[in-house]
């Protein structure tokens, strides 16, 4: 269908071109039987029609004729300039075990009863203190009470260095506060070494005399500052 109506429309062109122009001789001296140019435009424009016509008929129906776009001489089109992308990198997630909760739950709630326990060692120890400094007797309150002071201290600080080691091994690979962990580690690891030399070799010495009496006092005091900057760099860094 589409072959028999391209040659109609090529006949129907080559008829039109040779027909002779009809109407008046325009002036100017144009010879007889010439086309006249307004005719020629409309044989022009007449075969113009037809041949896209035919093309038209020609086609497929769903084709889609594409025309490029005009250029200016000397340039060509460009693709478009491929951006380079940069992927971070994914990070790995932790998983943390049903044990590292309830380590942390027996740590924090230890940590509490800490300060309290400094305070009753440092009353005691330091009435203690002055009363042998004066050369009179300790009360007895003084003399029970220091001991099971110092006791539950060296228990509290057992326990949370098996479970703040725990943690900090299985939390080893979380990026997420890991400085602050080791140095919370470190300070409570120096405060524990302190207090386990102030009870156990400065706790004989101190039964000589006054001043190892004293330097047993120190040493426990500092301890005890160490332990408490770790237990606020978590408490406030959190």
């Amino acid at each position: 269908m589409s072959i028999v109506a391209g040659l109609a429309a090529l006949v129907l062109s080559v008829a039109v071109q040779g027909a002779p122009a009809q109407g008046a001789v325009a002036q100017g001296g144009v010879a007889p039987g010439a086309p006249a140019q307004g005719a020629a435009g409309a044989i022009v424009t007449a075969d113009t029609m037809l041949t896209e016509m035919a093309l038209s008929v020609a086609a497929p129906h769903d084709s889609i004729r594409w025309m490029p776009e005009a250029m200016p001489v000397g340039l060509t089109r460009q693709p478009p300039a491929r951006r380079d992308t940069v992927r971070a990198p994914r990070r790995r997630a932790v998983v943390y075990s049903d044990g590292y909760g309830t380590r942390v739950a027996i740590h924090k709630t230890l940590s509490w009863a800490m300060l309290p326990l400094f305070a009753v060692s440092y009353v005691s120890g330091d009435k203690m203190l002055d009363a042998y400094q004066s050369g009179t007797t300790p009360p007895d309150w003084a003399k029970t009470i220091h001991p099971i002071a110092a006791t539950s201290t060296a228990v509290l600080f057992g326990a949370n260095t098996v479970t703040g080691v725990w943690n900090l091994w299985e939390g080893r690979r979380d990026p997420n506060g890991r400085v602050k962990r080791f140095v919370h580690s470190g300070l409570f690891m120096l405060a524990s070494g302190g207090f386990a030399y102030t009870g156990t070799q400065l706790a004989d010495k101190a039964e000589e005399s006054n001043a190892n009496r004293r330097t047993h006092r120190n040493f426990a005091l500092a301890s005890m500052g160490v332990a408490t900057s770790s237990w606020l760099l978590m408490l406030l860094g959190n």
